[in-house]
């Protein structure tokens, strides 16, 4: 992951997320009907077909040494975020803001879930992790400087009538603000914990929601492909 990926499926997906609710302004109901239309939903659908080339190439013991001659997981894992964001966006253009069938409806939904949640799993957990891992560093930091400065005092107590009240645990700080500095890391890291906690859940959402998505779009494809054929007839 660089940050000129998660840049741009950031951005990706914010304008998918303005785009979605945007028939409150507008709303077409031929356009989906329409050769764009059409071109746009096939298109999508492609995309979507082909984000399962990454989950074979992960999973399957037969398809995987064949897959990755071609190409890396690595490679595929790029891909299929991108595809991802990419094919939602053309199936939000494909609706023309037309959502009136419950099929329809519930196809944009799963796919909005599958998109977010295949978001956080790549960016939003990774990134959580790592301030995690430096704030807990810096915990561990001001702990030791904290346990050091305590024996100190200790040992200086014993020997005259007390310390002084502002004995600094590092140089220049308070042992009151360094007291301060340990409760509110403490508070921050239990906090990111119990996000961090809610969003470990995000593959099982992401399979059962991708699940879901694509038993809806072989419906609405049949279904278009049914109704399609009665037309030309």
């Amino acid at each position: 992951m660089n940050e000129t990926e998660r840049l741009t499926v950031g951005a990706g997906l914010t304008l998918l997320l303005f785009l979605t609710p945007a028939f409150l302004l507008h709303t077409s109901p031929r356009f989906p009907g329409s050769l764009a239309g059409s071109i746009l939903g096939i298109a999508a659908a492609i995309l979507m077909l082909l984000l399962l080339v990454y989950p074979l190439a992960k999973y399957s013991t037969a398809l995987k040494p064949l897959i990755t001659k071609m190409v890396s997981v690595r490679s595929l894992l790029t891909f299929h975020v991108y595809a991802g964001v990419l094919g939602a966006l053309l199936g939000i253009l494909h609706t023309g803001h037309k959502y009136q069938s419950p099929l329809g409806i519930g196809l944009v939904v799963t796919m909005l879930i599958v998109v977010v949640t295949g978001f956080v799993g790549r960016y939003y957990l990774p990134q959580v992790s790592a301030e995690l891992r430096e704030q807990q560093s810096r915990l561990a930091t001001l702990r030791s400087a904290f346990d050091q400065t305590a024996v100190a005092l200790a040992g200086r107590q014993a020997a005259s009538e007390g310390p002084p009240p502002h004995t600094p645990a590092l140089p220049g700080v308070p042992i009151l603000q360094l007291v301060d500095g340990i409760a509110d890391l403490e508070y921050a890291i239990g906090s990111r914990d119990a996000v961090k906690a809610v969003f470990m859940r995000w593959i099982v959402v992401h399979v059962v929601s991708a699940v879901v998505m694509y038993v809806l779009l072989a419906l609405h494809i049949a279904g278009q492909v049914y109704y399609g054929l009665r037309w030309l007839s």
